[in-house]
């Protein structure tokens, strides 16, 4: 049996807007990518697999548990342990060094003290961020500010690895390398890595491939 399984997912919007979402069933190891243009979906659906979001109609299961039927604390326990999420704006606390803000996310997932500084001590470093350790945000690239994102999305160890356009920011070589390293971290963890993306470019690098299109007048009026 999948581990992750979406079925006869709908997602409301308002009385007129109503997306359906493909049925999906994915195992920890998989990596796919989601290529849609702009309100196809791809960011609900990366919401629904995360518990932030539950849909209208339909089932998103996780390990034999329906999310839906989850208490919110049980859902936040769910993203705390089994979810590392990369945001396209990566979100990450400006006032917090690199370092600060992968212990933020080691905290928030229950891991603290010597424990959580080694841990993340150890994943910034894996990713070539041992000379930033002290630096804020803004004082970081692009592409380090990615990175830091990353490290603090996979540091406590996610079964479920979502990415939502984690190539917008770079050009083509520091959008390979980003994907590189994505992909490598996924595979290191095990994990299930779900991107989504506008570009086909992106999109040709993974294995598997869902295309999301914008909802037609028929789906906009479900009921």
């Amino acid at each position: 049996m999948a581990d992750v399984i979406m079925r006869g997912v709908s997602q409301r919007f308002s009385q007129d807007l109503q997306i359906r979402l493909p049925d999906l069933e994915l195992s920890w190891g998989q990596q796919v990518a989601l290529l849609g243009p702009s309100g196809s979906g791809k960011t609900t659906l990366l919401h629904l697999l995360a518990g932030l979001r539950l849909p209208s109609r339909g089932e998103v299961w996780v390990e034999g548990r329906n999310l839906s039927r989850l208490t919110e604390a049980e859902r936040d326990a769910y993203r705390r342990t089994k979810v590392g999420y990369l945001f396209q704006d990566f979100h990450l606390v400006e006032g917090y060094t690199a370092l600060e803000n992968v212990l933020l996310g080691l905290g928030i997932a229950g891991i603290r003290g010597k424990a959580a500084q080694g841990e993340a001590l150890a994943v910034l470093r894996g990713l070539g961020l041992e000379h930033r350790l002290s630096h804020t945000p803004k004082r970081l690239s692009t592409g380090e500010r990615q990175r830091v994102a990353l490290a603090r999305a996979v540091a406590h160890r996610p079964r479920l690895l979502l990415a939502d356009e984690p190539t917008a920011h770079l050009d083509r070589a520091r959008a390979a390398a980003a994907l590189d390293l994505l992909i490598q971290t996924a595979l290191s963890l095990g994990a299930l890595l779900v991107v989504a993306t506008h570009d086909p470019w992106v999109m040709a690098r993974f294995p598997q491939q869902i295309e999301l299109k914008p909802p037609t007048p028929e789906q906009e009026v479900l009921s």
